[in-house]
């Protein structure tokens, strides 16, 4: 006989559970015995929502879904965000919260929510357990459903009399699920509109960064030699270090790879979710589209392709490279766009201007970080110039959320990528404003004893609103504010601190940091001039050209 809590910690570990990223309560305290003697490491953070956006990291990088423990109440409401975060970026995680006791309760309604019907809308399961022998199947269940395609977030309620109930119940082994393949027919309809294109384009989407089609989509790549560009959120999929890579559009439209964009005639979407703004807007005189996903394409307004291979997507393009390798004399047309293309990319990446241009912050960072080193965006305006400027060579090694695109995730998300791979260099890079909204996590980081860089991009404003204000037409109004002495506040943490005081010093400043090793934070001023002369100056004249 063991009770409720043991029985779910031993569910966890049975599911691999490494980490548990947690803010418990008193309503968790029976779980939290049972975790004090098991093998699933507890990570303590400072605010629940951090420890959310935590998870959901865990599962992006490694596909196994992340776990996160909060209290009731207030503490369960706090991860409504990085519920959202993880559904709408389809990151397997699974939440467990805690409840008064249901069978009985001395406190009325004291802190009591509806978490569950909270949960449902952002997540693809929340329910309550009620029994604790259910507990096994529960858990088996809900890791299932968080990682299988398309994979996002779980809700658990557990009400601490049911934490603490008598139960006797078999554990459930993981089994190995199997995507069904595409079928032949899907096959040789593509390849054939393929092979009857003449100016082919791939494109590889949200849903391409999974960590296991890596190597599939690699070698697709190298068998066809079709160019490719990628959206925000599926850079890195494939080496963007490939004489095929076209750019990552960073806009919606007119950007530098928009010249390519605009003609092909057939686009071969590999992975996209509906989720990241449109990279293109498909219309009667656009191009063809195949959709190639391990889901049907969500048909939208700018989105309905006119053919769809469904079913495990690294077998499908192998059995489509197949068909194609060395038989598209076509394949290469918009192969000569590439080298303008990246060198507009390229220009004002070096020049000496104080405070740092995104373009010279991006340069440097780049050179600085490892093909296998990994950064961790916030959310603001850098990270359209990482999405457009920073080159991978592995995949998940730029993590940038472009479908929920919430300010406050960078730090946490860099501290998980930090736990998983401890070996790896590890930059958060966060704009003023985002990094004061999860700040406190440094004394997380501290505490971990991680070796982690944290990169402040110092204007003083929200600076993508500021642009959009701007860009509109409206008043510079309402959207500036102060900041603490960054290099004070990150030693009142225990942490190093450093600011840029002239462009040489940023390269340097971080090399260093990393060679120290430990928690250091560098802040650098940025200048955003360069957002209008560029994003909207510059790139105003690029018209269609079919």
């Amino acid at each position: 006989m063991t009770n409720a809590s043991d029985l779910l910690v031993a569910a966890l570990e049975n599911e691999g559970v490494g980490y548990i990223f947690a803010i418990p309560g008193e309503e968790n305290l029976d779980v939290l015995e049972s975790l004090r003697r098991s093998k699933i490491k507890l990570v303590l953070t400072r605010h629940e929502q951090a420890a959310g956006f935590m998870a959901a990291t865990h599962g992006r990088l490694t596909g196994r879904a992340g776990v996160c423990l909060t209290t009731l109440g207030p503490g369960a409401l706090n991860l409504t965000t990085a519920a959202a975060y993880a559904h709408l970026g389809a990151m397997p995680m699974v939440m467990i919260t805690g409840q008064k006791a249901i069978r009985s309760s001395r406190q009325a309604r004291f802190q009591i929510v509806d978490i569950v019907a909270t949960m449902r809308p952002l997540t693809k399961m929340a329910t309550q357990i009620v029994s604790a022998q259910s507990i096994p199947t529960l858990v088996r269940d809900a890791f299932r459903v968080a990682q299988q395609e398309r994979p996002g977030p779980v809700h658990l309620e557990l009400p601490e009399d049911i934490a603490a109930d008598e139960a006797a119940a078999d554990i459930i082994p993981p089994h190995v699920v199997e995507l069904p393949v595409a079928p032949a027919a899907a096959i040789e309809r593509a390849a054939a509109m393929i092979m009857g294109a003449s100016r082919p384009l791939v494109m590889l989407g949200a849903a391409a960064s999974r960590p296991h089609l890596a190597e599939p989509l690699s070698a697709f790549v190298r068998r066809c030699r079709i160019p490719f560009f990628n959206t925000q959120m599926g850079k890195g999929a494939v080496n963007a270090g490939s004489n095929l890579y076209m750019g990552t559009a960073a806009l919606s439209e007119r950007d530098w790879v928009h010249k390519a964009i605009d003609q092909a005639d057939l686009i071969i979407s590999i992975g996209h979710d509906t989720v990241e703004k449109p990279p293109f807007l498909m219309g009667h005189d656009g191009p063809q589209v195949i959709h190639v996903g391990a889901t049907p394409a969500t048909v939208e307004q700018v989105y309905f392709p006119q053919a769809e291979i469904v079913g495990d997507v690294g077998a499908s393009l192998t059995s489509l490279a197949d068909r194609l390798e060395g038989k598209l004399p076509n394949g290469q047309t918009l192969l000569g766009l590439r080298e303008e293309i990246l060198a507009h990319l390229a220009e004002r990446s070096t020049e000496d201007r104080f405070p740092l241009t995104p373009q010279r912050i991006v340069h440097d960072v780049r050179q600085v970080i490892p093909p296998d080193g990994i950064v961790a965006l916030d959310n603001g305006m850098y990270k359209i110039w990482f999405a457009r400027n920073y080159r991978t060579s592995v995949a998940n090694t730029l993590l940038l959320d472009n479908a929920l695109a919430t300010m406050g995730a960078g730090l946490p998300s860099a501290i998980a990528a930090s736990l998983i791979y401890p070996d790896r260099r590890v930059l958060a890079v966060c704009g003023d404003g985002g990094f004061m909204m999860n700040s406190q996590e440094l004394e997380t980081a501290v505490r971990l004893k991680l070796n982690l860089v944290v990169l402040v991009l110092e204007d003083r404003a929200y600076g993508m609103i500021r642009w959009k204000q701007e860009v509109d037409g409206f008043s510079d109004f309402g959207l500036d504010f102060g900041n603490p002495d960054f290099v004070a506040y990150a030693k009142s943490y225990g942490a190093k601190g450093s600011r840029v005081g002239k462009v040489s010093e940023l390269a340097t400043m971080l090399e260093a940091a990393f060679s120290e090793g430990g928690v250091h934070l560098v802040v650098v001023p940025v200048d955003y001039s360069e957002n209008m002369r560029v994003l909207v100056n510059e790139l105003s004249p690029i018209v269609e050209v079919k």
